[in-house]
């Protein structure tokens, strides 16, 4: 989980995720911010969920959070112009929640 900027409530949630290999092609977003909503207080539900095929990971293998939050941040300054290689491997797929 990382912060996006939000226009509206200034800074939003979101999770970026690595399904098993067994899931790649099933996965849907929509079913984890649903899962969210049920089992989460509503100011932790992810807002955005981006599908990665893996991680930066440190030598003892804990994700590097602070890695990933600054390309978010990043992105969200640059907007669209950016053009710089996101820290993990490419999105498979990026989902913003509509409401």
């Amino acid at each position: 989980m990382i912060a996006v900027r939000d226009p509206y409530r200034g800074e939003s949630v979101k999770a970026v995720v690595v399904p098993r290999q067994d899931h790649r092609g099933h996965f849907a977003p929509d079913e984890l911010i649903a899962w969210a909503r049920r089992h989460m207080a509503a100011y932790k539900v992810p807002r955005q969920v981006e599908v990665a095929d893996e991680l930066p990971r440190s030598a003892s293998g804990k994700v590097l959070w602070r890695v990933l939050q600054a390309w978010q941040d990043a992105q969200d300054t640059q907007g669209a112009r950016t053009s710089s290689t996101p820290p993990v491997s490419p999105a498979i797929v990026q989902h913003k929640e509509t409401s």
